[in-house]
């Protein structure tokens, strides 16, 4: 038996509640999904179930089994992503992007009562009825617009309305303060509205 495998074979007697031979079939495909809705980039969300199946194996003997394998794992993958945001999140792509989509933005709204202006008004997006077909095209167009956002906005918001990370976790992981993560909360649904109503309605 290779080295690798007597390994994992050792690791799997020392804790039979888990199973890293079948961790690429049962978990791989799921995993990936998981990373691929956070950061959009298939080459990088394969190397990160890679690294989450490695590092589930150094970490093999702390799995105390208060939860299932796959929460266990994803958990491990959803601090790589994370990581992956902070990298994105640099000092010098916020300036950059953040300036640029800011400029974006400037003319939104009229300066001098704050409403919006007429070409920017808000209007209905038409989903609001169940349709499987229409919902994935709106939802792949969504993916697209939210490709567009500075790497910090985009991690904030998918950290906010997909994780549904708390405020404090994520104004903690990302170095942001509370009231700027609002700003780009804010800022981040008008460029994904704009975006959508431009594409979709």
């Amino acid at each position: 038996m290779p080295a690798s495998n007597q390994a994992v074979s050792n690791l799997s007697d020392a804790q039979p509640n888990i199973d890293p031979h079948k961790w690429v079939a049962a978990h791989a495909d799921y995993l990936y999904s998981y990373a691929l809705t956070r950061i959009n980039d298939e080459e990088q969300a394969r190397d990160l179930v890679q690294e989450t199946f490695l590092a589930a194996l150094e970490k093999v003997k702390q799995f105390e089994g208060r939860s299932s394998e796959r929460t266990w794992l994803t958990a491990i993958l959803k601090n790589k992503v994370i990581d992956v945001y902070r990298k994105k999140s640099s000092a010098f792509a916020k300036r950059t992007d953040i300036t640029e989509a800011e400029h974006d933005q400037e003319d939104f709204f009229d300066p001098t009562d704050g409403h919006w202006n007429p070409t920017h008004w808000p209007m209905p997006f038409g989903i609001e009825t169940y349709d499987p077909l229409m919902t994935k095209e709106f939802n792949n167009i969504l993916q697209k617009c939210m490709q567009k956002l500075p790497a910090l906005w985009l991690s904030v918001f998918t950290m906010k309305h997909i994780d549904e990370e708390s405020t404090s976790t994520i104004c903690s992981e990302l170095k942001v303060s509370d009231s700027n993560f609002w700003v780009i909360i804010h800022r981040t649904k008008l460029n994904l509205r704009s975006c959508l109503q431009k594409n979709w309605i």
